[in-house]
């Protein structure tokens, strides 16, 4: 693995799990200023800003001491010199939600961009497919 991806996959890693921690700091700590974000609750037009991330963030780490789940079932990525995307399927639901739908995974793209020797994200997006009845799975 080039040393840029393991790099980043390191990253990426630390970043899951501090959402499953619920630790704020650790989970924007690699992010940019400018970071847009497209979640699947609202808004509709996306996230934007580190300070708009950061905001999101709480309500879902309620939910998460629930005893939900966010972890990493596969990773993927791929680096440039200053550019990189990577994609993932995560393990994110509630123990009935896991149970009801063992194979269901969020899918997660992040864009990231180096600047001044450190990797920030720049872009991520989360989404869930949409079941038989053309519903969000949740």
């Amino acid at each position: 693995m080039h040393h840029e991806e393991r790099h980043i996959r390191d990253l990426i890693e630390r970043w899951a799990a501090a959402v499953h921690a619920g630790d704020l700091d650790t989970v924007v700590a690699d992010h940019a200023d400018d970071i847009v974000m497209f979640d699947v609750p609202p808004p509709q037009d996306g996230v934007r800003g580190i300070d708009a991330y950061r905001a999101v963030w709480p309500p879902f780490f309620v939910w998460q001491a629930e005893g939900a789940r966010f972890e990493i079932v596969s990773l993927r990525v791929t680096a440039g010199a200053d550019v990189a995307f990577a994609h993932a399927l995560v393990r994110c639901g509630s123990p009935q939600d896991l149970a009801a739908h063992p194979d269901r995974r969020l899918r997660l793209t992040l864009g990231l961009r180096k600047e001044s020797g450190r990797w920030f994200v720049a872009h991520e997006h989360h989404s869930f497919p949409l079941d038989t009845d053309g519903e969000p799975e949740r």
